[in-house]
């Protein structure tokens, strides 16, 4: 019953027409993060992601139904790594504002040289469908959990109110930190001016929560 039950769990071996296949897709999506990192949403064409994928366009939409979503695509990818980033960043044992800031302090320094990819995340969110709304947020899922999983821990320990809304309490660290990315844009700021500027954003956010000593 044991092996039979192993023998399931193994996944079955990709066959060359297959790994081929996804070979391909991520050439697709390396080439358009590259671009829209550099030029932002509007400008990226597929026939420049499609050259600088070393492919035809055609290649492009037998992977990805339109730009939209292989932008879907690269977000999904690019929030994944991003909340390992972050989660990973986090110093254990320390109290929830360095924790907060350090963790949130990596996500800029790793992120700030795609700066037209975030402001295209923030410019689309404003304009997309709702269906394609949805899945962005499903995107930031694992983000906002290990932002949140801080604050659980937070809480647990007694550094924050058990009565704190950590939902709520997410979603504005989560506001705060995109936002800053216009200062990045509009104002020069380097990824440690925008640090500085989220510790003193975390401080008001969780004012209202700390545990009075």
């Amino acid at each position: 019953m044991t092996d039979t039950v192993a023998t399931l769990a193994v996944e079955p071996r990709l066959n060359r027409r297959q790994a081929a296949k996804i070979r391909t897709r991520q050439k697709v999506l390396d080439a358009a993060r590259s671009l829209f990192a550099e030029r932002g949403y509007e400008p990226a064409t597929i026939r420049d992601i499609a050259k600088g994928a070393g492919m035809s366009t055609g290649a492009v939409f037998a992977n990805f139904q339109d730009k939209a979503e292989l932008f879907e695509a690269v977000l999904t990818e690019d929030m994944t790594r991003l909340a390992e980033v972050v989660e990973a960043a986090a110093p254990k044992g320390e109290p929830v504002r360095q924790r907060l800031v350090t963790a949130l302090s990596a996500g800029y320094h790793s992120s700030l040289d795609q700066l037209p990819l975030f402001q295209a995340i923030v410019a689309r969110s404003w304009f997309q469908p709702l269906a394609a709304e949805m899945r962005a947020r499903a995107a930031t899922k694992n983000l906002l959990l290990a932002i949140g999983g801080i604050l659980q821990e937070a809480v647990a320990k007694g550094e924050l109110s058990k009565d704190a809304d950590s939902r709520l309490l997410v979603e504005l660290i989560w506001d705060a930190y995109l936002s800053n990315y216009r200062r990045a844009a509009y104002d020069e700021w380097d990824a440690q001016a925008l640090s500085d500027h989220m510790g003193k954003q975390i401080d008001v956010i969780l004012a209202g929560a700390i545990t009075a000593k």
